[in-house]
């Protein structure tokens, strides 16, 4: 049984949480503020966990930084602020996903399910290259040529995903659900913001060209002459 620990400061959210994801057959484990969450979550073997942000004594911002030096345990970040400013925020310090209150128990437990799901990801190449890029995903490292790329976690996840699928035009749509793991239904602003992220690590950096716009489909990966 998948064990998940509940990080919020507001116990009537956290119990309709945890109920939720026991009728998802999930073990769960609640606590209430930032310094008895990160406690929690260094001091016991979770396979996820739901954090807000907003909490006392470690917000979950700060939380989620210090976790992500010992741990790299999925993570969905739950929020009452839905800025996109916010939502990268939370994904570059190494959230799997973020989730903008109100919301439903029914998409959290979809959340969950697809972030689980993305975390298994048996029977994969475990080196993959493109040009003179290469990947590592037992060390999870990326490299050009012989310098190590300074990557946030989706950005590594993003970079993997077109990796595997060079030369094929991919929709933002297809990209959200690929990466992020679930079926987005609305802005997809979220893909743009992350794409010239990397560019501006590997094709500005280096003066390549992998990543290409293809107007009004989305976008394609590869080498300049592929």
């Amino acid at each position: 049984m998948e064990k998940i620990l509940i990080i919020e400061d507001e116990t009537n959210i956290a119990r309709m949480i945890q109920l939720e994801l026991d009728r998802e057959g999930y073990a769960c484990d609640c606590v209430y503020d930032g310094e008895a969450g990160l406690a929690a979550a260094l001091g016991q073997d979770y396979d996820l966990i739901v954090l807000d942000v907003m909490l006392p004594k470690l917000d979950g911002f700060t939380l989620l930084e210090k976790l992500r030096r010992e741990s790299q345990v999925a993570v969905i970040m739950l929020t009452a602020r839905g800025e996109l400013d916010d939502r990268v925020r939370g994904l570059d310090l190494g959230a799997d996903d973020y989730l903008a209150k109100p919301f439903s128990m029914r998409e959290l437990a979809a959340r969950v399910r697809a972030a689980l799901r993305h975390r298994r990801v048996p029977g994969k190449e475990t080196a993959l290259a493109v040009g003179e890029l290469r990947a590592d995903r037992l060390a999870v490292r990326a490299f050009f040529r012989d310098e190590e790329l300074a990557l946030t976690r989706k950005e590594y996840e993003l970079l993997i995903y077109f990796m595997e699928h060079p030369g094929v035009v991919c929709s933002r749509e297809q990209i959200l659900r690929e990466v992020w793991g679930y079926d987005y239904m609305g802005d997809t602003n979220l893909i743009d913001v992350y794409i010239r992220y990397l560019r501006s690590k590997i094709d500005d950096r280096f003066g390549v060209h992998y990543i290409r716009t293809v107007r009004g489909l989305g976008y394609a990966f590869g080498t300049a002459d592929e």
